[in-house]
Parts: C-alpha cells; structure tokens; sequence
C-alpha cells in the first residue's frame, strides 16, 4: 500500500532504541559513580561544587556531591536517587551505595556484550542481591551496643570528612551521649536530636545543648537576657486585638469616643498581658505576632516573650500548646531549667536549656568558615543517623571493606548453585561488590589489585579483614580490632538501592524524549 507516512510521536522527538539506549544509560550511569569514587574512606578527597549563582559548596558527602550536581541525564538522575534513598533511610553509606551502582552497569554492560539478555542479568543480580544480604547477617557483631562501641560506629562514618579541629573521638561522643538522651525502649528517637550550627568559633566549641536552640530574639529590648527556674508557655495565634466576626462600621464624633475605643482596646490587651503574669508565665512564646501593648507589658514583669515556633518545645519542656491566649491555663506551662540569649557576632541565638521532659537535645555545631561549619553539620548529622540505625535495625558489622570480602565470597561461593545464564550474573555481582574494597585500597595509597589479592587471603585465614589507613598508607588487618564499625542497615540498604536502580536501568531498551 502507497500513500503518506504515519508519524506516532511529534516530528522533533528524539528516540533511541536497543543498544544505543542502553549504552547510552550505563555510560551516564558510570559517569555519575566515577564523579563520587574518589570521595570513598578515610583518605577519599572533597569535591568543590560552584553553582551558577557562584555558590561554593566542599563536600566529601556523596548525597550532598550528587545533589549539588545540575544532573540532567534520567538514568544519571537514577544513580544520584540512589544516593538519595541511602541517605534518607540510614544516613550514611550514599557514596557505598552510588560506586556499587555504578560497578553493577559496567559489569552487566560487559554482559550485555557477551549477548546475555537483559532479563537474565536481572534476575541473576536480584538472587545476587539476596545472597549479599545473607552474607551481611553472617558478619553481624554479636556483641552489646554499648556506649563505647556505638562510638566506634560514629567516629567510623566521620573517618576522613572535615571535622575542622576537632578529633573525630570528641564528636563521637557528643553524638552518642545525644543519642542516649533520648532513647526510649530501646530505641533513639532521633526526631528529638537537632543540629544548630553557627559559624564564628573553632570547631572545638561544638557541644551538646540540653534543650533547643532558636534563632529569634524577644520582642521588647527592655525584657530579661536570661532567666533560671522558668514557667513556660506557647500559645498559637496572635496577641492582639481581636477584630470582630461581623462587617461593622463605628462612627466616632468625638475625641471622647475616640479615647474611649482606644481606652477599651488597651484593656483588652492588657487583660491578655495579666492573664499571662497571673499564671506565673516566666518566658511565652508566639506562633503569631505580639501587641507592642501586650510586649512592653510583659516586659514591666520581667517576662521573656517570643514569636516563634521552635520545634519540639513541648517535647523538650513538657507543656501543652494552646490556640489563643485566652485558653492558657496553669496545667499548660511547661518548665526548663534556664532560657538565656546570647550574642554570636551580629546574630542572636535563645538556648532553651534543661526542660521538665528532656526529651529534645541540640548538638550545637561550631566552625571558623561557613564551609567548615556546614561540613560539620552534615558530618554529626550522618553520625547521628548512623548511630539510630545501629541501635534501632539491628547492629553493626566490621567497616573498612571487610563486610563486602565477605558479601563476595559468599556470593561467588553460591554461583555454583545457580543454574543458567544467570549464573554469569550472580557472579558479575561478586565481582562489582569488589569494587568497594578495591577503590578504598587505590584512596588509601594502596595498590588496589595486590590489595585485593590479600584481603581474600587474609579473610579465608581470619574470617574478618579489612583496610586500614594508617601512617601514609594502609594495612590490612582485622577491622574490629581498629575500631572500625558500619550499622548493618547501612550495608543492607546500599545493596537494595544499588541493585535496584542498576537493574532498572539494565531493562530499558527504548528512550523518547519531547523536544520543548
């Protein structure tokens, strides 16, 4: 049959099909892991990410690298969701779980060559996966997570990222003593821990805070700069004069009436203000604005009063928020131990201190720049991440490598089993696994085949070994000796993420894109 052609998609949509699309995902998908690589262990580098706007971001964290990154490709965007995944689910583990990714495209691209389909090394990499997962729980410490060991697993996930001055033993403390404060059954509620940081100091300034950290200030200069002992109370609508529910209009026709409306608007604030003083309020925050009438009032008492909202002040004090001021009542106050402000260069910071309940602590983070005190931050975030996925998903397994020796081994030690083609797959996992060792031995100064190489052997000999930096390079010992401890969670959830994403990416054959 003649006649014109039929066109399905829009004349400018870009399609590619078959082995061009595929090439094309795993390269992009690579590129993205090669980019976080050089960031892995102790002696990984930091990467200087310039945004358009000229931003300056240094980072050896591979969710903040791949974040930063303007990523347009889709199966690149894929890797860095990965990243992503990791670290919204345990905190630590996303520059693991984007080079494992990326180790799983380059060996199922080699696969790909062999003529084996794409279906097969999916489920190949999925019964892979189940097995890695069986290898984790093999290698899992049965030991107590004690303080002194949960200490070992923050300082292991601060090891090489910039703590400024001071010692990755100090903050691990800090993190753990945060972490027991507000452990409940067993388990860290780690919604109850903040971190509030504020350039100015050396790092060595970072303590814990008993209590929250807010950046207002009082409303009215002439109320308290800090009181001890203290009533506290929150209220979450405005103070001020209520308008009326109707449309009305008030004629005044003389001063008298005048004073008269504005006589009865200062009573009813001022009500508001002795209903306050009355339920001995000692420090009042505001989820709204606050009468000027009402702060000069309550500041003639000697009452702090703010308008804001900080979080978790009624886990920290042990009050009850109310709507309107109206509401409050003496069985709503809250207490704390002390409120007190204090000055940080041009900035104001209120420091909520020894609540009734204590359930809310701060790690308050110090630095001398702004990127040191933001690498900070991100660094006592993950370790407090990686500190609640330890006590609360099931433990911890030796760091440094040596639960990826084991995840491959095993792997490899099953392939046998396996029946097929997909046997190939099983065992291109093994080898991608191999991956994670083999770049922390090249980040270590360490030649990362011959590395390698002993590790097996030193795992067949002792059952636990891993790499560690010290000196100018590194050994190869047992890791659990060193002191070098990961969450099992960690583990878990960089083979999950990484083999699902990498075999997502393998299944595709055809990309269309729309042209705008």
């Amino acid at each position: 049959m003649g006649g014109q052609p039929m066109f399905i998609l829009e004349e400018d949509t870009q399609r590619t099909s078959g082995e061009d699309a595929q090439s094309s995902n795993i390269t992009a998908g690579k590129a993205v892991s090669e980019s976080v690589r050089t960031t892995l262990g102790p002696r990984g580098m930091d990467k200087m990410l310039v945004s358009d706007s000229g931003d300056v971001v240094i980072t050896n964290d591979g969710a903040t690298i791949l974040d930063e990154m303007d990523i347009e490709h889709p199966a690149a965007q894929m890797i860095s969701e990965v990243a992503d995944t990791q670290e919204d689910e345990v905190g630590d583990g996303t520059t693991t779980a984007a080079v494992l990714a990326g180790e799983l495209l380059s060996k199922a691209e080699d696969l790909l060559d062999d003529d084996v389909h794409p279906t097969t090394i999916v489920e190949g990499y999925h019964e892979a996966a189940s097995l890695a997962h069986e290898a984790i729980d093999e290698v899992t410490l049965d030991e107590e997570l004690d303080d002194e060991l949960l200490a070992k697993v923050a300082k292991s996930s601060m090891t090489g990222k910039g703590t400024g001055d001071v010692s990755a033993e100090e903050l691990a403390e800090t993190v753990v003593d945060a972490a027991r404060r507000v452990t409940t059954d067993g388990d860290v509620v780690r919604d109850n821990i903040s971190v509030h940081a504020r350039t100015g100091s050396s790092s060595s300034a970072t303590r814990l805070v008993e209590g929250l950290i807010t950046d207002e200030e009082p409303v009215h200069d002439n109320m308290p700069r800090s009181l001890e002992d203290v009533a506290v109370a929150f209220v979450g609508d405005d103070i001020e004069v209520r308008e009326a529910s109707i449309d009305a209009e008030y004629n005044v026709s003389s001063v008298d009436d005048l004073n008269t409306a504005i006589e009865a608007e200062q009573n009813e604030l001022q009500g508001y203000a002795d209903h306050v003083v009355d339920l001995g309020v000692d420090v009042l925050f505001v989820d709204g604005d606050i009468a000027d009438h009402v702060a000069a009032a309550l500041a003639k008492e000697g009452i702090m009063a703010f308008e804001t909202d900080p979080d978790d002040l009624a886990f920290s004090t042990g009050l009850t928020p109310v709507a309107t001021v109206e509401e409050l009542e003496e069985g709503d106050l809250g207490h704390a131990g002390s409120v007190s402000i204090e000055k940080f260069g041009d900035e104001t910071l209120t420091f909520i201190e020894d609540g009734e309940s204590g359930e809310a602590v701060t790690v308050f983070a110090r630095g001398g720049t702004e990127h040191v005190t933001d690498e900070l931050e991100r660094v006592l975030t993950d370790a407090l991440d990686v500190v609640t996925a330890a006590v609360d998903q099931g433990g911890v397994v030796p760091g440094a490598g040596a639960t990826e020796i084991a995840i491959a081994d095993h792997v490899r030690d099953q392939a046998a089993s396996v029946e097929g083609r997909r046997q190939l797959a099983v065992e291109a996992f093994a080898d991608a696994i191999d991956v994670l060792p083999r770049t922390l031995a090249q980040n270590t100064g360490m030649d990362p085949i011959d590395a390698l190489v002993d590790l097996r052997a030193e795992y067949e000999r002792e059952g636990i070994a891993g790499i560690i930096s010290e000196g100018q390079t590194g050994v190869i010992d047992d890791s659990v000796d060193y002191g070098v401890l990961d969450p099992v969670a960690v583990k878990h959830e960089a083979v999950e993420s990484a083999a699902e994403a990498s075999t997502m990416i393998v299944r595709i054959d055809d990309v269309i894109s729309g042209q705008t």
